[in-house]
C-alpha cells in the first residue's frame, strides 16, 4: 500500500518516552505522569534499563548524554569511563594484548555519576524518586528477553568458573534463565536502596541528597566494595595468573 508505513510519526500534547524496552519506557512515562520533567524520566528510564537489559548495559557501564534544555543550546555530558590510575603500562606488562573482557579490560564506571549529575543539574526529582522502578524490578524480578538467555548461556562456563556472584545472580538454577522467566538481581537492589538511604539522611535538599549518592557510589560504601574486590587475586583468566584484578 503506497504511503503504508510500520513506523507512524507519533505525537502527543503531554508528553513520549521511547526506550529499548517497554519497563523502561513505562517508568519513564510513570515520572511525567508524577510530575516529573523529561530529565527525570530519563534517568530513571536509563536505571531501568540497567536492571532489565543486563546484557547491553549496567551500573559499571557508561552513558554520553546529548541533551538540550529548555532554551539552551545542545550540549553533551560525557559519561564515559576514564582509565582506572592504576592501569599503567607496567600493570600489563607481559601481555601482548589487553583482554577483550574482565577487569583489566574495564575503565572507571561512569553512568551512575553522569545519571546524577544530569538529574541535579536538570530534573526536579530526588535519588529515590528515579532509583524506585529499578529497584522495584530487581526486588520483584522482570520478565527475561531471548537476549538475555542467550548472552547468560554463552557466558555460562565462565560466570561458572571465575564469577561466583554473577552465577549466582544469572545462574541460580545452574541454567541460563528461560525467555518468559522472572529473573530478580536482590545485590543492585541492596545496593540502590543503601545509596537513597544514604542519600535521604544528608537532609531533605535534593541537590544535597543527590551529592551525597554521587559520594556513596565514586567514594563510598560501594567504591570500598569494588576496591576490596579488585584486591584480590584475579579471578578470570589464565592469561593473567596471580594478577589483581
Amino acid at each position: 500500500m503506497p504511503g503504508f508505513t510500520t513506523r507512524p510519526q507519533l505525537r502527543g500534547d503531554f508528553g513520549m518516552v521511547a526506550s529499548t524496552h517497554w519497563l523502561a519506557s513505562a517508568t519513564g512515562m510513570s515520572v511525567l505522569e508524577r510530575g516529573g520533567n523529561a530529565f527525570d524520566a530519563a534517568v530513571a528510564a536509563g536505571f531501568t534499563l540497567q536492571v532489565v537489559e543486563p546484557h547491553l548495559n549496567g551500573p559499571g557501564g557508561e552513558v554520553p548524554v546529548i541533551f538540550q534544555a529548555a532554551g539552551g543550546s545542545p550540549r553533551v555530558l560525557c559519561g564515559q569511563g576514564v582509565a582506572p590510575a592504576a592501569a599503567t603500562v607496567e600493570a600489563f606488562a607481559g601481555m601482548d594484548l589487553i583482554p577483550g573482557d574482565g577487569v583489566l579490560a574495564a575503565t572507571v564506571p561512569g553512568s551512575f555519576d553522569a545519571w546524577m549529575l544530569l538529574l541535579r543539574d536538570h530534573g526536579t526529582m530526588t535519588v529515590r524518586d528515579v532509583l524506585d522502578h529499578a529497584i522495584g524490578l530487581a526486588e520483584r524480578g522482570y520478565p527475561v528477553l531471548e537476549r538475555i538467555g542467550e548472552t547468560v548461556a554463552a557466558l555460562a562456563p565462565v560466570f561458572s568458573r571465575h564469577w561466583p556472584g554473577s552465577a549466582e545472580v544469572y545462574l541460580s538454577r545452574g541454567t541460563a534463565p528461560r525467555p518468559g522467566s522472572r529473573l530478580r538481581n536482590p545485590a543492585l537492589a541492596a545496593t540502590y536502596r543503601r545509596v537513597v538511604t544514604e542519600a535521604e539522611h544528608a537532609g531533605a535538599d535534593r541537590e544535597a541528597q543527590i551529592e551525597t549518592a554521587r559520594r556513596a557510589w565514586s567514594r563510598g560504601f560501594v567504591a570500598e566494595a569494588v576496591g576490596d574486590f579488585l584486591s584480590r587475586p584475579c579471578p578470570t583468566a589464565p592469561a593473567c595468573p596471580g594478577a589483581p584484578c
